[in-house]
């Protein structure tokens, strides 16, 4: 089976859903398949013509590589399997090894290497497919896992974990009806499988039924008590539920169960967002900062020269860079602190700031004090790397952290933010263009418009209403629409015209020239849309702005409706997944009665 891996898309920074896929390459179940081959034949693959010394050596590193493995050494297990693959460089049990090893030690490209390698000598052996599979389908490889588990199956059709490792594909490639399918298939002759009745929770989950996912991961825990991911997910599930207590509690019972590396990681991540989301911030710092842990696959390595900073350590006078991360949504609410970071530093000190290289002249403008310039990242073995070329010409700092680690020292409780229109200046020039090309569409309240995310893969799509169910706002007597929507919007504009409804597009690339999407946001009468970049842009520079907000968004941090970090922007909660009709009335009506009172004034 031919496998062609290209970069791994990034994950959504988002709490997640434990892994539902089943089975762990290291389990102890898996070392002793791999230890009854190596009693049974030496552990040979297309060797026989080896000399007995040889095969002999190799059965002996194989099998220290194994009792490695079992004790969490995968270090050492990786140097036994590549001196059986010295020895014996086609010995395709010894790829799988190194593979397993290499997984566990978070070297994800080694290990796709390895598996590829393992799967060409063995095609036969399925449980190479299936730990292929599942690693394939963790970074985003999702057709190639989709293939490797339907290969698997063609094998062994009734294998619990592979169905429903399956259906965790189908899944992830928003083809719910088919997962539901395939479990529930296999659900009919195996009633009795947690493992089942936790994964058709995620797919019920993911979209946006939490009501319904709830009682499945019930009955998981029902038939498994012990069960962590449904215990996790189960508490993931109650959050947007609006049962905070009740979502805190699950994720702390399943953390001690967790595997170490990612899920471990994954599920303290989920802790820091729900304690920040009840407003717990004192309780949230310290856990939220294993956002970058290099075992969750979207975490951000910097490099940097000096010291990293703590908040225990003092700043007056100091050199200070600080980093922007995760995304440009991200790095417009993160600045929020950098104010508090200047007065900090004082005059005797200086702050770098390492942005996005769209951001560089934006934030510039803003925090004038600073030295700005842009971060570029690489991937390296997998792992997301951040670093500030332009620093080379900086001089020595005296510590350097990631921008949402100046919550700790700056924001330790909700009253700490300040109250503010906005704190990102917009060009004054591109301010006043706008303002002129928007008086040339007439008379009405203009109105800018944002309905989804350049990324709609799996779990994210939960977050976005459907564009057909934005016809009350569209459709609202004296206002006039402006598309700020970034991507591909040709589908839902020609729906719109096709309806007859105007929406008038500026002539810029909405994605990358963001100076300008920042100054015509200032010059809109209202911007709208859900949480994303371009609604972050148009409330950090002070836009009126509406946001239509997610169940689970940690960034009311306990206060139901307010963004501590924006104070004036107003927010829209959408109270359910997939319950958008309710918001949309909502936002219709009031954007009704304040173009009425506008034409009346008039």
């Amino acid at each position: 089976m031919s496998i062609a891996f290209e970069a791994p898309a990034a994950l959504p920074g988002l709490a997640r859903a434990a892994d539902a896929a089943a089975g762990d390459a290291a389990s102890p179940e898996a070392m002793g398949r791999l230890s009854r081959i190596l009693a049974k034949d030496g552990g040979k693959a297309k060797s026989e013509g080896k000399a007995k010394k040889q095969a002999r050596a190799v059965l002996f590193q194989l099998k220290a590589a194994v009792a490695d493995v079992r004790v969490h050494d995968y270090e050492g297990a990786s140097k036994r399997a590549l001196k059986a693959l010295e020895l014996d460089s086609q010995n395709g049990l010894a790829w799988h090894v190194l593979a397993i090893a290499r997984e566990k030690a978070g070297d994800v490209v080694q290990a796709l290497n390895a598996y590829e390698a393992a799967l060409k000598l063995l095609p036969s052996d399925t449980a190479v497919a299936q730990d292929l599979a599942r690693l394939a389908q963790r970074l985003g490889y999702l057709e190639i896992a989709e293939k490797l588990l339907r290969h698997y199956l063609a094998a062994d059709p009734d294998h619990i974990e592979a169905i429903n490792n399956l259906a965790c594909v189908l899944r992830d490639r928003n083809r719910y009806d088919e997962a539901i399918e395939v479990l529930r298939a296999r659900l009919q002759t195996a009633p009795d499988s947690a493992l089942m009745w936790n994964t058709l929770g995620t797919v019920l989950g993911d979209q946006g039924d939490m009501g319904t996912a709830l009682t499945f991961y019930d009955e998981a825990l029902r038939l498994q008590p012990d069960f962590a991911k449904a215990r996790y997910n189960r508490g993931n599930a109650r959050q947007p539920l609006g049962d905070f207590e009740g979502a805190l509690e699950d994720i702390e019972a399943a953390l001690p169960y967790a595997a170490p590396g990612y899920e471990t990681a994954m599920m303290t991540m989920a802790r820091a967002l729900t304690l920040l989301g009840s407003g717990r911030l004192k309780d949230a710092y310290d856990i939220y900062e294993i956002r970058q842990d290099p075992a969750l696959p979207d975490a951000m390595i910097i490099v940097a020269d000096g010291p990293c900073w703590t908040p225990d350590q003092p700043l007056d006078g100091k050199r200070i860079l600080a980093i922007g991360e995760q995304g440009i949504a991200d790095e417009f609410l993160f600045a929020n602190m950098v104010p508090d970071l200047i007065r900090a530093v004082g005059p005797q000190g200086k702050v770098f700031l390492a942005v996005e290289p769209r951001l560089v002249s934006i934030f510039q403008r803003s925090f004038p004090q600073t030295v700005v310039g842009a971060h570029q990242a690489v991937r390296k073995a997998g792992q997301l790397i951040r670093f500030a070329p332009f620093m080379k010409d900086q001089g020595a700092v005296d510590g350097w952290l990631p921008l949402a680690s100046l919550m700790a020292p700056f924001r330790p409780n909700v009253e700490a933010f300040p109250d503010h229109a906005g704190y990102i200046t917009p060009d004054p020039e591109r301010v006043a263009r706008w303002r002129g090309e928007l008086a040339a569409l007439g008379d009405g309240f203009k109105v800018g418009l944002h309905w989804k995310s350049l990324v709609l893969k799996g779990v994210r799509s939960r977050y976005f209403s459907p564009f057909d169910q934005w016809r009350p706002v569209l459709t609202t007597p004296g206002c006039v629409m402006v598309n700020l929507q970034c991507g591909d919007t040709a589908a839902e504009l020609a729906q719109a015209e096709a309806e007859g409804l105007n929406i008038w597009t500026p002539p810029i690339n909405l994605k990358d020239d963001l100076e300008d999407v920042a100054a015509l946001s200032v010059a809109l009468d209202l911007v709208i849309g859900p949480g994303i970049a371009g609604t972050n842009i148009a409330a950090a520079v002070g836009a009126n702005t509406w946001m239509i907000q997610a169940p689970d968004d940690w960034h009311l941090l306990g206060t139901g409706k307010t963004y501590p970090f924006y104070p004036r922007m107003r927010g829209w909660a959408a109270g359910s997944f997939g319950r958008w009709d309710g918001v949309m009335a909502e936002m219709a009506a009031e954007l009704a009665r304040i173009s009425s009172a506008r034409r009346n004034a008039a």
